[in-house]
Order: C-alpha cells, then structure tokens, then sequence
C-alpha cells in the first residue's frame, strides 16, 4: 500500500512514540522512512535524534532526514512531494485538562493540502499502538470503494479483530420519504428501504475485495457524517477512523468548516485520510 512514510517530526516529549509507531509501519509495508523536521539543524538535535534511532533499533531500515527551515505546512508538503511520500504521519494534541485531541492549524492545512494519504496518531505509544477495531467511513463519494478497499486490506495487514463500515442515509431521501401523505406503515416501509439501499451500496463493494478472514459490519445511520461517524467511534472504543477525500470533488471546501471541523478538533481516535 505505501512505499515511502513520512513522518512530521518536533522535538517534543513525543518524538519517540511517533518514531517507534512509524517503525511499525515501515516494517510492515516493506517501506522507506522519511523524517521531516521544520527548523534550524544543530549537532544537539542531530545527536539526540540518531540517539532515539538507534535505541529504537532503526539502524536497518532505510531512513532519510530532511532538515527544513521555512514555513512549516509548505515546507513539509514540499518534502512528501519531492520524496514522493504515500503516506506521512503526524501527532495530534490533547486538549488541556480534557480527554480531547485536536489538530492544530499546521495539521488542518497539511490535511487539506497534502497529495499523499495522512495518519494521525492521538496518542503514540513506544511499544506502537493496537488497531483491533477499524472504522470505515461508507459515505458515498466517488472515492469510497478505494477507501473501503485500502481500509480492509489495511485491516488484514493489522490483524484488526473487528472492522465496522458507517454509511448514511441520504438527508434528502429521508425528508422526502416521510413528507408524503403516506400511511405510517408505507412511511416505515421506505425508511427501511433507505437503510438497505446504503447496506447494499456497500456491501457490492465488500463483494469485489479479498476480505481474508475479517469479520466486517455495515452500519447505517442518519445525521451529519462527520459528527455521527465521532459518536460511533467513541460509543465502540474504535482505534482507527479511515475516511477518503477526493479533491476533485472538493470534499473538503463542502464539509470542512462544518463536520470535518468538528471531527478534527476533538478526534475520537486516530484517523486516517485517504487521498487519491
């Protein structure tokens, strides 16, 4: 799936959980690591990061560093271009005195910039984290069967033990199903059929892709995605979120300022952005 990881790095208390996590996932898709710093390079730096390399057993893998100075969003982005990154990694941060995580406005704007696919971790781990529970984002796009399609092989690759795919039903079918003069029986009978238009959507998906043994669930809700697909992640103590953006259809411009936004600032687990 990815070939080459970057990882945004900050000397912060954090810079060893994101090495190690990003360890991980160079091991596991056989790729190259990238660390990406945004600032003046000293010896101290240097030191302490060959340092936390070695300790963390990098020696063998295939790392390269690159020290930036500049503006910290266009210069990262212009390393994940001329590095041809498929995926770059970042940290999220906790809120101050909540168990809340939000991106900052550098994360916001390398999300919406970047070409390449981006995982944020809440809270990394030097031991790397579990991914045992997937959700993914079903909401049709035209870039939802590669996001359902990276989403479970990704799944397999992490041995997730239960992978969940949250699709919604149409606002507008919805009000123009229970605006009519019909009988409460036909009002009920159409909402079901709603609900199975969206299971179905997805599941002819599920049936072109090599599942292995992962045991996936459909679910359909209603309401602002976004905000409903945060609900179901912290109601099933999901690890991951996965979602897809197709900036042909500028996703972002249509749903930022609103559920994204909302999805962002208090991120209920890590999330993964599909970019195409």
């Amino acid at each position: 799936m990815y070939k080459k990881i970057g990882l945004a790095i900050a000397f912060s208390p954090r810079i060893e959980a994101l090495i190690a996590e990003s360890k991980r996932l160079v091991q596991l898709f056989d790729a190259e690591l990238v660390l990406i710093h945004v600032g003046i390079k000293t010896p101290e730096l240097e030191g302490r990061l060959n340092e936390i390399l070695t300790s963390q057993g990098c020696d063998q893998l295939k790392i390269r560093t690159r020290w930036e100075e500049g503006k910290p969003v266009k210069m990262i982005l212009k390393a994940c271009e001329e590095e041809q990154v498929d995926l770059l990694v970042a940290g999220a941060l906790k809120k101050e005195g909540l168990f809340k995580y939000y991106m900052g406005s550098v994360g916001r704007k390398i999300i919406r910039k970047s070409n390449c696919s981006v995982l944020t971790l809440i809270e990394p781990h030097v031991e790397t984290s579990s991914f045992s529970h997937v959700v993914i984002n079903g909401t049709q796009l035209e870039i939802t069967a590669e996001v359902i399609r990276q989403g479970v092989q990704l799944s397999k690759m992490l041995a997730a033990d239960h992978v969940s795919v949250l699709n919604e039903i149409k606002m507008y079918g919805l009000q123009m199903g229970t605006a009519s003069e019909d009988s409460e029986q036909e009002i009920a009978h159409t909402r079901r059929q709603l609900v199975q238009d969206e299971i179905d959507y997805v599941q002819q998906i599920l049936d072109t892709i090599d599942k292995g043994d992962l045991k996936i669930n459909i679910k359909v809700t209603g309401g602002r995605w976004a905000v409903e697909l945060a609900r179901y992640c912290e109601k099933t103590h999901a690890d991951l979120l996965i979602v897809g953006d197709d900036k042909k259809l500028n996703f972002f411009d249509r749903i930022f300022p609103h559920d994204l936004e909302e999805l962002l600032s208090t991120l209920p687990c890590n999330l993964l952005i599909v970019k195409k």
